[in-house]
């Protein structure tokens, strides 16, 4: 495991080229994410919800934690000492509640599993005040890198 290689992932001010595989919309939601804890199989991050990743209601937009589940899940692989994010096959997300502008979240990614050429993370979304589920998120990502490639 190499946490450092996870902090530089996820370092708030890292650009949209220091993050593998990312868009500028990628760092700009990463922006203001804080690292808490890396180890093997579990990264753990905390943000506050601002106005610029809000709805004009004031909520935590869905797409901004999709994005997070991507990129926290793909940290994960880092953590866990496999070679490579992958490529993501599927990301699913639960939305079991709603985070107004101010509040803070923990979210916490898991690995479930990292076989030969599959992996899979689950990613937590929690109110950090309360514990409270906010968001629930399952990353399968491609792990194995293909021969035609070379």
């Amino acid at each position: 495991m190499d946490p450092e290689a996870v902090r530089r992932t996820l370092e708030p001010t890292a650009s949209a080229a220091d993050i593998s595989g990312s868009t500028p919309y990628d760092s700009f939601v990463i922006s203001g994410v804080r690292l808490e804890a890396a180890e093997h199989g579990r990264v753990l991050c905390s943000f506050v919800v601002t106005p610029r990743i809000a709805s004009p209601q004031g909520y935590l937009l869905s797409g901004v934690t999709a994005t997070l589940a991507d990129q926290l899940g793909s940290a994960v692989f880092f953590s866990s000492g496999v070679g490579t994010s992958g490529v993501s096959l599927e990301i699913s997300v639960s939305y079991v509640d709603t985070a107004a502008v101010g509040e803070e979240i923990e979210v916490e990614a898991k690995l479930l599993r990292a076989g030969k050429s599959v992996g899979v993370v689950s990613v937590d979304f929690r109110k950090k005040r309360s514990g409270k589920l906010m968001a629930q998120a399952r990353h399968t990502k491609y792990l194995a890198v293909s021969s035609r490639l070379y």
